[in-house]
């Protein structure tokens, strides 16, 4: 069985003389995080001296240096070179679901072409950290054969609802705001025909820059002039969850500056406020962590997955509830800041999940 992945390359053309140059921006952001061109150059698999070689081209190619060296405190980026390397981040964070669907969409052509026989599970779910993990577990796995598509919390369940997937997923706030969202799925679900599984439990809140130097530690704090704020598209299951919230507290979020701006995944709307563009973001702690950022927790969510109950009965679907029920699904899930593994693969009624409580 073949595996595609799909990578961004980062070439820049000089408008002038017709010059392209091929920028590797993870390799600058090494040197952002560590201050240290050896650990970028060891990233890269390059020498210390190619890596100065390359430095230099692209200082020379964008006519302004990109990094700086001072004595006793190693090497930094310049603000140019900061730039330069949060564009990338942003942009790698809000493409990278799509060129995974679009892997994935390749992927499952050509394996369907050379193999012969064998069941393909279909999954469904909205993407974050906590999915990626079990979706690389799952391709680890051999001989199971499984399309994993990042859509919408709310686009997975109509899809399985249309038979279209076999497993979707989706979460729901713990506490008050529970028995809104269940309100809306009611209709899709069946009691008899469907059942849940369970995944993870996860934090959600506000993503602030280091130190939260605004002192944000809620949702009205938004509102105040100057503040700058970037969403979750309206497609989201996030967005739909702080739209909740704000009408929980009676906000009203076209008050909010920036509340138009959207981005596409955690990751994106973490980068957004590491890069400096906005002070606030609202989304999982695990995106918060993973640009150093803080995080101001607000509710806590039940991410589960819904199948049709006859599906159970599959040994590709035995296989996958294994893998969630497994030692290295709940260490992975360990190692997400606010995640934790909440009976994982355990199949319940979707009366009991979907219990206001």
């Amino acid at each position: 069985m073949f595996r595609i992945e799909i990578e961004l390359l980062w070439r820049f053309t000089n408008v002038r003389d017709s010059r392209s140059m091929l920028v590797m921006l993870d390799f600058l952001n090494v040197i952002r995080a560590t201050g240290k061109i050896t650990q970028a150059a060891e990233h890269a698999q390059v020498s210390y001296r190619h890596a100065w070689n390359l430095i230099e081209k692209w200082s020379e190619f964008f006519e302004t240096p990109l990094v700086e060296s001072r004595q006793g405190r190693g090497t930094t980026l310049t603000s140019f070179g900061e730039r330069l390397v949060w564009a990338g981040q942003r942009l790698q964070a809000r493409l990278g679901p799509q060129l995974q669907n679009l892997a994935q969409e390749l992927q499952s052509e050509i394996n369907a072409l050379l193999q012969e026989g064998g069941a393909v599970v279909r999954i469904h779910a909205s993407h974050g950290f906590a999915v990626s993990a079990l979706q690389e577990l799952l391709a680890q796995e051999p001989g199971l054969r499984v399309d994993f598509r990042y859509v919408g919390n709310p686009t997975s369940l109509a899809s399985m609802a249309q038979s279209g997937c076999d497993l979707a997923g989706m979460h729901l706030p713990q506490g008050d705001l529970r028995a809104r969202s269940i309100a809306a799925w009611r209709g899709v679900l069946s009691s008899e025909q469907h059942r849940a599984i369970g995944f993870v439990t996860r934090e959600m809140g506000l993503i602030v820059a280091k130190g939260n130097p605004l002192g944000i530690t809620g949702l009205e704090q938004l509102l105040a002039p100057g503040v700058r704020f970037v969403n979750r598209d309206p497609e989201s299951g996030t967005r739909m969850l702080f739209d909740e919230l704000l009408a929980q507290q009676g906000l009203d979020g076209s008050r909010i500056q920036g509340y138009e701006q959207v981005e596409y995944t955690h990751a994106a709307v973490a980068a957004y406020v590491a890069s400096g563009m906005a002070d606030a973001s609202f989304g999982v702690e695990a995106a918060a962590r993973q640009f150093d950022m803080d995080f101001v927790r607000l509710v806590t969510e039940d991410y589960t997955f819904v199948c049709d109950r006859r599906s159970l009965e599959s040994d590709a679907m035995q296989r996958i509830l294994q893998v969630m029920r497994g030692e290295a699904f709940r260490q992975a899930i360990a190692a997400l800041p606010g995640y934790s593994a909440t009976d994982p693969g355990v199949v319940r009624s979707i009366d009991e999940v979907f219990s206001p409580g």
